[in-house]
């Protein structure tokens, strides 16, 4: 009868191996703790913030510019207005997205702070 099952043969000794070792590195896993996690967190939002902000700008900039091609361009207007619409959604949309980072960013800034103690950090000369 046919064995059903199938086992891992057991290696042996690594061509690799020595008296110092099996030549291998050993991986070791580096904790941090929730404050540096939620401060790494709080600098992702702001940067993804910062990237909305860029957007809208562009996206807002872009439909002005638009808005211009369609006076400037009369035969093309039509097409040039739909473009601005577009581009203004665009700029909505980018804005909104900013706004949504923004207050991930300050959820994560409180959960740094809890985490910590709870204890503001006051940088004037009075605090």
């Amino acid at each position: 009868m046919a064995h059903l099952f199938h086992h891992k043969e057991k290696k042996e000794e690594s061509e690799y191996s020595n008296e110092y070792g099996s030549g291998y590195a050993e991986q070791t896993t580096v904790v941090e703790d929730d404050y540096e996690k939620y401060n790494k967190e709080e600098k992702s939002h702001k940067h993804k913030e910062h990237l909305g902000e860029m957007g809208a700008l562009a996206a807002g900039a872009f439909a002005l510019y638009e808005k211009h091609e369609a006076k400037k361009d009369p035969e093309n207007a039509h097409r040039h207005k739909i473009e601005e619409e577009i581009a203004a959604v665009a700029a909505v949309g980018s804005g909104g997205y900013a706004f949504h980072e923004h207050h991930e960013k300050k959820e994560a800034h409180k959960q740094a702070e809890e985490y910590d103690g709870g204890e503001k950090k006051h940088h004037g000369f009075f605090g």
